[in-house]
């Protein structure tokens, strides 16, 4: 079938995108799905860092590809073998495919999936296969099993999670990403206790939604740092107690003084080695530094290397939540619908597909939070 798609052919352009416009907006193949796989018609997909990270090259992946991991639509037909899915039902892509069977899946640790993470970075789906090809017949990747900036797309049955109709699928599609990775980051990395004291550095999507989860979890005091007056009033929307302005003041000597000495928990979802630093730093003894963001990988981290064994201090890192998507996924969902998790604050733009490569601007210069195609 002919769908119309936003394909990345070359890493690296200039901004700004609305200009050099590194998605192009086309006509490509997609093929049915075959053995194990399913073709769903997307219905909102989210703009994401991580989305843009791939378009500015700093984390490179295989070109041409059809962009796009957070996204909610409805199942439209299955292939030979598949059995949890039928036609019509909603779904909210996994960005890696569980595949059940790897050592990490078999103890619960989906996010750390071992045939999924070869997929993931090959762009292909979990079978190895691909199903979007260019007008001259050229395969295209699939990005992280989902390539969601498409009208449709084949997945694997592994990267879906069926979900309820009562919730509006653009609402669903941030389930997909910053709800999973910034609210599981608090309840399934940390698993922060009621009561203990949390700061999160960086107020994006995912950032946002640590605060959610610590405010869910009871938390206290919350913390919010960013250098935007903007995104700490929407942090404090969110559930934060305080915020600190990063560029005005000294975040981690205000850290310090608000809970005594540094929080029990610190979260950074920056992606960048100098924040995380930051949010060590602001970490008290015995406490906990977790890190979300992706810096570019030739980013190094450097501390004192004493303290992790006088002070008892624990550095983690968090990728995708540490979550297991289908019971994560409906779980955060339930949380949203009794009122714990306020993700619509989340949605700042809607947008068409032709509209992408302005909307990659607004988000790299931080005007925008998630941003929702509606297609």
């Amino acid at each position: 079938m002919r769908v119309k798609a936003a394909i990345l052919y070359e890493m690296g352009l200039n901004a700004p995108y609305a200009d050099t416009t590194p998605l192009k907006i086309e006509d490509v193949q997609l093929d049915m799905p075959q053995a194990g796989e399913v073709l769903v018609e997307i219905v909102s997909a989210g703009l994401c860092h991580s989305d843009l990270s791939v378009i500015d090259a700093s984390r490179p992946r295989v070109m041409p590809m059809v962009l796009g991991h957070e996204a909610a639509g409805i199942v439209r037909e299955v292939g030979a073998g598949v059995t949890e899915f039928t036609e019509g039902d909603p779904v909210v892509f996994s960005f890696v495919p569980a595949c059940g069977r790897c050592v990490y899946c078999a103890t619960g640790r989906a996010a750390l999936c071992e045939n999924g993470a070869k997929a993931n970075t090959a762009g292909s789906l979990l079978s190895g296969g691909r199903r979007f090809h260019t007008h001259t017949g050229e395969d295209c990747q699939h990005h992280l099993g989902v390539s969601a900036f498409s009208q449709f797309t084949v997945a694997a049955q592994e990267s879906l999670v069926k979900i309820t109709p009562d919730i509006p699928l653009e609402m669903a599609a941030l389930f997909g990403c910053a709800v999973l990775t910034g609210v599981g980051a608090v309840l399934n990395t940390a698993q922060v206790a009621a009561g203990t004291s949390v700061v999160v550095f960086g107020m994006g999507g995912v950032g946002l939604s640590a605060i959610m989860g610590a405010k869910a979890a009871g938390a206290t005091p919350i913390i919010a740092v960013d250098v935007l007056d903007e995104k700490l009033a929407l942090a404090k929307a969110v559930g934060a107690s305080h915020v600190i302005n990063a560029a005005k003041e000294n975040p981690v000597q205000v850290i310090r003084d608000l809970t005594r000495g540094g929080a029990e928990y610190s979260f950074e979802s920056v992606g960048s080695e100098r924040v995380l630093l930051q949010a060590y730093e602001a970490t008290r003894r015995g406490g906990m530094t977790i890190t979300i963001g992706l810096p570019h990988p030739s980013k190094q981290l450097s501390i004192s290397a004493v303290s992790l064994v006088a002070e008892e201090r624990t550095i983690k890192g968090s990728y995708m939540g540490s979550a297991v998507p289908r019971r994560d996924i409906p779980r955060f969902i339930a949380m949203y619908q009794a009122g714990l998790l306020p993700v619509e604050k989340l949605h700042t733009h809607s947008l068409p597909l032709d509209d992408i490569n302005m909307a990659f601007d607004r988000l790299a210069k931080a005007e925008a939070v998630r941003q929702l195609i509606r297609f």
